[in-house]
């Protein structure tokens, strides 16, 4: 049991007294991460458990709540719960359970995490998880940035302490100390991809070698460490090579075809992710139509790439940019109450009113909720002009909205597509990245305004 322990505080993923949120849903792996966790004694950590319900199995997903609320209040640690309804917003996001439940709860977690201050978000993933992991982005195709798999500190605050850690041992750990945990009934299903991959074949892989989980990690975190250094090296080049020109990214055809291809690849890679700020439907396929446009005897020729992303050959001259539909460069729209109004960069901006909530946080950084008090309306809904400045909320001072785009990494050329939504002349609500200090919702509010952006972007 202390090797367990010893091994989490070895890592020196904490500060002494930082605050941090432990995502905990019932099962074996969160509840023994929390146990381990409140026995750094040195650290002193400031433990904050946070649990989402994700309403897919009834009152079985109650009881798992009421057992990690109970699991809290055992541990004299402050307990914050959300219920969102996973399968409306699959449905209406045109998502898998899967990848639905996992945006809610991420999204839940940095919201409990920016409201109380945290410097990190625990997560259970461990050994077995890791190696799933592998294989299922092997199985739908994956380079070496992929197979990396998960980081012990990820991006965002995440951190992983748990990742050297079998389920074997998490689970002989808490028979050890005495403790108990709740089994998703829904882990059995092998109709979802990573059960069938943990019921089905790695006990076949186990045939070939038995310790298959445990090479499959190591294998995750060589190909880490390797991809950490290819990043440093396609950094410096993109920093030799790339310039950037208005809304594009551009590189001289001459000196980017004397590059090795798979630098040349990444360095596409890293021009369409700062265009756009993802590399959603980007595959090797695209790619390689970029490799051969830079290399055809074509003088002038272009490419669409899913996204509006586009790359143009003119002459010695390559070029990345990202079409997105046009919006005016100054605008603004007057919100003069409840409704749903659409606004010039094609969104729309729906107003409700609605009674108090149990919990702010709302699962989706599309939803906020305002003080009708605090902020009335009418407001103004315009675009982002340099030099504004709000406060967060929770902050006291303000803040450059500049820099909040620069820190949600949101691309230049979608900048104007973000809402600013002002009332009174203050802004309380960066449309789906933040929420200002002005609108508030607090115990003695008493009108409340659910607020929600939709299709911020295309």
């Amino acid at each position: 049991m202390k090797d367990l322990v010893a091994k989490v505080r070895n890592q020196n993923l904490f500060a002494t007294g930082e605050t941090v949120v432990v995502a905990v849903s019932g099962g074996a792996d969160s509840v023994a991460l929390l146990d381990i966790l409140t026995r750094l004694d040195e650290e002193r950590l400031n433990l904050i458990v946070a649990h989402l319900n994700h309403c897919l199995r009834g009152a079985e997903s109650d009881a798992d709540e009421q057992f990690v609320a109970d699991l809290a209040a055992r541990y004299q640690l402050p307990f914050l719960a959300i219920r969102v309804d996973v399968a409306s917003l699959a449905a209406a996001d045109g998502l898998s359970l899967e990848d639905a439940g996992r945006r809610a709860r991420y999204a839940f977690f940095h919201e409990v995490a920016r409201r109380r201050g945290a410097g990190s978000i625990t997560v259970a993933h461990h050994l077995d998880d890791q190696a799933e992991t592998v294989l299922i982005r092997l199985l739908r195709g994956a380079g070496g940035a992929g197979l990396s798999a998960m980081a012990a500190v990820g991006d965002n605050l995440v951190k992983r302490p748990l990742l050297q850690v079998s389920r074997c041992e998490l689970e002989g750990y808490l028979n050890n100390r005495g403790l108990s945990w709740r089994t998703d009934s829904t882990n059995a299903d092998t109709t979802i991809l990573r059960n069938s991959i943990r019921h089905e074949l790695i006990p076949a892989l186990r045939k070939y070698n038995p310790r298959i989980t445990e090479r499959l990690a190591a294998t995750a975190e060589i190909l880490a460490s390797d991809e950490e250094l290819l990043d440093h090296l396609t950094g410096n080049a993109f920093a030799r090579l790339a310039s950037v020109e208005g809304d594009g990214i551009v590189f001289g055809v001459g000196a980017l075809l004397q590059e090795h291809r798979g630098l040349r690849l990444r360095l596409y890679r890293r021009s369409l992710r700062e265009q756009r700020g993802d590399l959603m439907r980007i595959a090797l396929t695209h790619l390689e139509a970029i490799d051969r446009l830079a290399s055809s005897s074509r003088p002038n020729a272009s490419l669409k790439l899913p996204g509006e992303l586009r790359v143009e050959r003119c002459y010695d001259r390559l070029r990345f940019t990202c079409a997105l539909p046009p919006v005016a460069e100054r605008w603004e729209q007057v919100i003069p109450g409840e409704g749903s109004h659409r606004l010039p960069t094609g969104a729309t901006l729906s107003v409700l009113r609605v009674p108090p909530p149990e919990t702010l946080a709302t699962g989706s950084k599309r939803v906020t909720y305002l003080s009708a008090d605090a902020a009335p309306l009418p407001w103004l809904a315009r675009s982002f002009t340099p030099g504004d400045r709000f406060t967060p909320l929770g902050m006291t001072g303000s803040q450059k909205v500049k820099e909040l785009f620069i820190n949600e990494k949101l691309p230049p050329n979608e900048r104007s597509r973000v809402p600013l939504i002002l009332s009174e002349g203050e802004i309380v609500w960066v449309a789906g990245v933040r929420a200002g200090e002005k609108g508030r919702v607090t115990a003695a509010t008493g009108a409340v305004l659910r607020v929600e952006i939709l299709d911020i972007t295309p």
